[in-house]
């Protein structure tokens, strides 16, 4: 299980205990089940019988007697929670496939090959060309249409030209090949490796 599969595990799971929470609270709440029950909620519980409201008018009269900064801080929050959403969804939208459907159609007609070990064939390949010191790729999209990323840092005197051939005709081929997809779109990012001139002594 990844990182991200992991916080975002765990980000449902609490999002789905507070939804049931305050479900099971509003639920007691309206059919009078404390009483009916004959159980004591806690003191200060915030919905304890039908008639109770979760915004009291003394609740609201009180905040909004704070001045102008109120609903200008209230409202920021909102865009704040609003835009962190936003970030996250649109991460999920570019996820990473956990698998590759080998031939390019689903199972059972065809084997999976795990989406991290394509890439890491691909990145312990592409660190081997020439004039190549350091690179990574990475796999994105669906399992029966992925997209390929490598980023790509070149030693100070390597030329990108021959670098972008040798991993088209090596690295994205062979990936290409093995899997037997028909087309692998592939977005490379190439760096140069600078180094500081050395002062002579």
């Amino acid at each position: 299980m990844t990182g991200r599969s992991t916080l975002n595990r765990l980000l449902l799971a609490l999002c789905g205990l507070v939804l049931l929470g305050g479900g099971l609270l509003i639920l007691f709440a309206g059919f009078d089940l404390y009483r009916r029950l004959d159980v004591i909620p806690p003191a200060g519980w915030p919905v304890a019988t039908p008639h109770d409201v979760l915004v009291s008018n003394a609740d609201r009269i009180r905040w909004s007697d704070q001045g102008w900064w109120w609903w200008p801080a209230v409202i920021a929050v909102l865009v704040l929670a609003a835009a962190l959403a936003l970030m996250w969804l649109l991460t999920q939208l570019r996820h990473r496939p956990g698998a590759v459907h080998l031939g390019g159609t689903p199972p059972p007609e065809s084997v999976e090959l795990r989406g991290r070990a394509l890439s890491d064939a691909i990145t312990s390949e592409a660190r081997a060309l020439p004039d190549v010191k350091q690179a990574s790729a990475r796999l994105t999209g669906r399992a029966s249409g992925p997209r390929l990323h490598v980023a790509l840092t070149l030693t100070d005197h390597g030329l990108p030209a021959p670098v972008l051939q040798a991993l088209c005709h090596g690295p994205v081929a062979h990936a290409r090949q093995s899997t037997g997809l028909a087309h692998l779109p592939t977005q490379a990012h190439l760096h140069i490796d600078r180094h500081k001139a050395h002062r002579a002594e």
